[in-house]
Formats: structure tokens, C-alpha cells, sequence
């Protein structure tokens, strides 16, 4: 069964998200709650904050699969609803055709450890 992952639209004020991290390649098989990509949403244009208006977030998987075609990289700018990778539920299955559904996804707020000290 083919699967596609978009981004969602995680805050309501959100116009684009970067691409941080990616932690899987494709042909990689994919485990329940793998964790898949890391991104960043700045709301500074949109909303006046008191506090950093950059939030980061994990996209992880809640589906078993294959990671069969990325789309995006680390850097990339992408708006809520574009698809961010195309998986199969078996490893050799053709990729033609139209996905059955959406990947099953969870999304957590993350601390961004970039700038910490060691």
C-alpha cells in the first residue's frame, strides 16, 4: 500500500516550516514511532510575542513502512500541505499509482539544543 506524509498545519498562524533535520534516507524501513524529521516554525511575521517566536517540532511515524521517495531537505522552506515524502508498506512495491492514505503521524514540541553550551 503506498502512503504519503504533508505537512500539517501545526499552529493556526503558521504560513511555512524549515526543514532541520532529517533522520531516516530512502529505501530506509521504518519502525513504529521512528522518529522522522525535525522543523522550525517562526511566527515573528504574523503574531507579536513576548517570548522567541520560533518554535521546533518532531514529526514522527505511527505507521510501519518504507521511506520509498523524500522530497524535501534540510533548509527547505515548505507551506502546510505540501508532501514531504512517499512511503510503501512493502519494500519492492512500484510507486506508481495513487497512495491508499496518509502516513499516520505524531508531532512533538522540541527544545532546540543547537545553541547550548557542552
Amino acid at each position: 500500500m503506498l502512503l504519503t506524509l504533508a505537512l500539517p498545519r501545526i499552529n493556526e498562524q503558521m504560513t511555512t516550516a524549515v526543514i532541520r533535520t532529517i533522520y531516516a534516507a530512502e529505501g530506509a524501513a521504518m519502525t513504529l514511532n521512528s522518529k522522522f524529521l525535525d522543523l522550525a516554525i517562526d511566527l515573528s511575521a504574523t503574531v507579536v510575542h513576548d517570548c522567541p517566536p520560533i518554535s521546533y517540532y518532531r514529526i514522527g511515524l505511527r505507521d510501519k513502512a518504507w521511506l520509498r521517495k523524500l522530497l524535501v531537505a534540510p533548509g527547505d522552506y515548505v507551506e502546510p500541505g505540501t508532501v514531504l515524502a512517499h512511503f510503501s508498506t512493502e519494500a519492492g512495491e512500484a510507486l506508481e499509482g495513487v497512495p491508499s492514505r496518509a502516513m499516520r503521524i505524531s508531532i512533538a514540541g522540541i527544545l532546540n539544543q543547537s545553541d547550548w553550551l557542552g
